[in-house]
């Protein structure tokens, strides 16, 4: 049998396990709480896990934020300038061309983006009159960084079979279409 003697102002044997239990939990003795069943285990409060995760979530917003604005700073110090696809962009669903040349500036299209840039469109048949293989060259032009005069050209092939084609109704020198 398990015996104790609490020393101190009310000193006394204690015999009992339930006498002993209480009396070193009344000494400050005890570390774990015991829940029913009679293990001990230690666990974090509520209020606890509620404080690390406001604290988790108040320096990964402020990472966040540092990430958002590094991105910006690095957003604003870039010079964009236009690409040809801007203007082949919207003739690219055109299934009648002419051939012939457009000129503009990214104003109309792209109002207060692009100021300064101007663009020129050429449309020709390079491979015959009868052919609805039409060929689309870009040319832009502007002011770029540094008062750097900036060229850039893009040229493709567009098949337009629904355009105009300088051909007789047989369907051109082959003769009719078989």
């Amino acid at each position: 049998m398990l015996t104790m003697r609490l020393i101190g102002k009310n000193s006394s044997i204690i015999s009992n396990p339930m006498q002993l239990d209480r009396a070193t939990n009344i000494a400050g003795m005890r570390r774990a709480r015991r829940n029913p069943a009679g293990s001990s285990k230690v666990a974090f409060t509520l209020l606890e896990v509620i404080i690390a995760c406001a604290l988790f979530f108040i320096f990964a917003f402020a990472v966040l934020e540092l990430v958002t604005r590094g991105l910006n700073a690095a957003r604003s110090i870039q010079h964009h300038e236009p690409d040809a696809a801007l203007i082949l962009g919207p003739f690219a669903t055109n299934r009648v061309l002419e051939v012939g040349g457009q000129s503009g500036d990214f104003e109309e299209l792209y109002p207060g983006i692009y100021p300064g840039y101007t663009w020129t469109l050429d449309v020709t048949q390079p491979y015959g009159e009868t052919n609805p293989l039409f060929q689309v060259t870009v040319i832009v032009t502007g002011k770029g960084r540094k008062a750097k005069t900036i060229e850039s050209a893009l040229s493709t092939l567009m098949f337009a079979p629904d355009s105009k084609l300088n051909a007789p109704m047989g369907g051109g020198p082959m003769g009719p279409p078989r």
